[in-house]
């Protein structure tokens, strides 16, 4: 339940900080002040849900790795360091994925 409370919520944010900062685009009266208006808002939002969702979603993932790398351990101590370095390797696989995500954010903000 709270995590439905929690999406609402941050719908609603998301709605509210639209509504604030989208009339300035949409009441621009020439093409040049339109895109003023339209470039320095897109681009860094965009940035931030890039890099927002991707730290997200690495983290999810990492933490569904680890906690399932413990409960493999408590389940066979024998095979621990085989399934501590599978844990590592895929959690370094991931956090490459993440990062990957958060440069090509950046990049799409501030070179394209």
């Amino acid at each position: 339940m709270n995590s439905i409370k929690s999406i609402v919520s941050m719908a609603a944010f998301v709605f509210v900080a639209m509504s604030v900062f989208g009339p300035e685009m949409a009441m621009a009266q020439d093409a040049e002040a339109a895109e003023a208006a339209a470039s320095g808002l897109g681009p860094g939002l965009g940035a931030g849900l890039a890099a927002g969702l991707a730290v997200i979603g690495a983290g999810f993932g990492i933490g569904w790795i680890g906690s399932s790398a413990v409960a493999s351990m408590a389940r066979q101590p024998e095979v621990a360091p085989n399934i501590q370095q599978s844990m590592i390797i895929a959690a370094a696989l991931i956090e490459g994925a993440a990062l990957f995500a958060v440069v090509v954010g950046l990049l799409a903000a501030f070179v394209i």
